[in-house]
């Protein structure tokens, strides 16, 4: 499984393979596309873009004092604790095993929370498959939300009977995000050129601009996520030490480039208050297609992204279920979470368990909000909860420079580059707390995100508590 926070996961008879078994044969090629597939995701533009010109400004910020850093701490930790598990092998290893547990907790529970807008997503393009018709049922909460949730059910079907949806399916998702931004950019030139833009330059001037409106930058940075791919993949790579670095880099340019030009390209096609959160993306291609008499690419496109995003969906409902085993702190958790369906070979209690998360997530985000807040607000407990793993990356690698035999000057630029991520995680996470323009029922939206928060902090307490009496009773301490 990939997923936009980076998690791989293999099968055999519905049990994870060590990674260390694993043949080497990703050369540098091969990372700079799975990075850009894992780091690009088209979807959460839309949620960006609505905001307006001035997101351009803060895609450069996120780009220039966190994107660049995440990726040198990836490298430099991967490097120096190289096994499988990432940020709560890093964590534990720097701070302990309750600090590890709470990272990997929270790095599991962002991806539980993401799937939720990965589905309402896929229904907002799907509509577009149907062509005006359906795309009048967009503001529909009944609809989008039950569509979403027979989505869910379908996923768990597929995977409880281990069917996979194919390799097409996962190279349809490549090319969804390769080639619908490819198309999505020439068609914002070719209105720029022709049609002029609903975007002016005056409207990228910051002056005045509100909190409410820069409350997105957590989102940019939650977008960002994925090169920690890496840490889970140096026993498939060939030559990792010598690979990664430039993989990196010119992953993490493209995907740069991507968000950069989409988000550009939607503010010309769409005056960004009209943008929609779920469908922007065909919202701007319909716009633009129709401007160039090519409105029947429209269609196809649709249902070419929709089941694009269908296989993301996929693949995080089958690794996120997995990702507590992965990350190792499955030891913490009730025993039936490792049951195997006897005939499919499934993680079947794993699988159902997310499938019940993700149902409630749906149906407490709609409660007292329209579609697009509903999104949003999955959105921001997503982007909270990856901000969390994402300080204690940091701080490990603030941490690990102490005991770096190296000279002052690299000692330096690597707490340079810690410090710079701490601050933009913590902006990110504390700005995730504020609504952006987009949401008019203020405290329920607050009412929401405090809430969760604080269920995920006191399962994690619950959790590690309940393990370490356990262990305390066996050892009879």
């Amino acid at each position: 499984m990939v997923s936009g926070e980076g998690v791989i996961a293999t099968e055999a008879q519905g049990l994870p393979i060590p990674l260390p078994h694993l043949d080497r044969v990703l050369v540098r090629r091969d990372l700079i596309l799975l990075f850009v597939v894992a780091v690009a995701n088209l979807n959460i533009v839309p949620a960006i873009a609505a905001s307006g010109a001035l997101t351009l400004w803060l895609w450069a910020l996120a780009f220039a004092a966190y994107f660049w850093r995440q990726g040198v701490a990836v490298i430099a930790l991967a490097q120096r604790w190289p096994g499988e598990g990432g940020v709560y092998l890093w964590t534990r290893n720097s701070f302990g095993e309750g600090h590890g547990f709470f990272a990997g907790w929270c790095y599991w529970l962002s991806n539980v929370v993401y799937l939720p807008t990965v589905l309402l997503s896929c229904v907002g393009v799907g509509l577009y498959v149907f062509g005006a018709g359906g795309q009048q049922f967009a503001s529909s909460e009944r609809l989008t939300g039950g569509v979403a949730l027979v989505l869910s059910v379908g996923l768990l079907l597929l995977n409880v009977r281990g069917q996979q949806m194919g390799r097409w399916l996962t190279n349809a998702g490549r090319l969804g995000t390769v080639g619908g931004a490819l198309l999505i950019c020439l068609l914002g030139a070719w209105t720029l050129r022709g049609r002029g833009s609903a975007m002016q330059w005056q409207d990228l001037n910051p002056h005045g601009a509100s909190l409410r409106l820069i409350a997105v930058f957590g989102t940019v940075c939650y977008s960002l996520q994925g090169l920690d791919l890496a840490s889970l993949m140096g026993d498939e790579i060939r030559e990792p030490r010598k690979v990664l670095p430039g993989a990196i880099f010119w992953g993490g340019v493209l995907s740069a480039a991507i968000y950069f030009g989409v988000t550009v390209a939607m503010l010309i096609a769409v005056p960004h208050e009209q943008i929609g959160v779920l469908s922007g993306v065909l919202q701007a291609v319909s716009t633009m297609a129709g401007r160039a008499h090519l409105q029947r690419i429209v269609a196809p496109l649709a249902l070419f992204q929709f089941t694009a995003i269908l296989g993301t969906a996929s693949a995080w409902f089958s690794g996120a279920a997995r990702l507590p085993f992965v990350a190792g702190i499955d030891r913490y958790l009730p025993p039936a979470l490792g049951r195997v369906h006897r005939r499919f070979h499934t993680p079947y209690v794993a699988l159902g368990l997310f499938a019940l998360l993700s149902a409630v997530l749906i149906l407490m985000s709609y409660a007292g909000a329209s579609v697009g807040e509903a999104y949003l607000t999955l959105l921001s407990i997503a982007v909270i909860l990856q901000m969390v793993p994402n300080l204690y990356m940091f701080a490990a690698l603030w941490k690990m420079t102490g005991g770096l035999g190296a000279g002052k000057t690299r000692r330096g630029y690597l707490r340079g580059i810690a410090t710079s991520g701490m601050v933009a995680a913590a902006v990110g996470l504390v700005l995730a707390f504020v609504p952006t323009q987009e949401v008019r029922s203020l405290w329920t939206y607050e009412a929401k995100l405090f809430t969760v928060t604080a269920l995920v902090i006191g399962s994690a307490l619950f959790f590690y508590l309940r393990s370490a009496a356990r262990v305390g009773m066996a050892t009879g301490e």
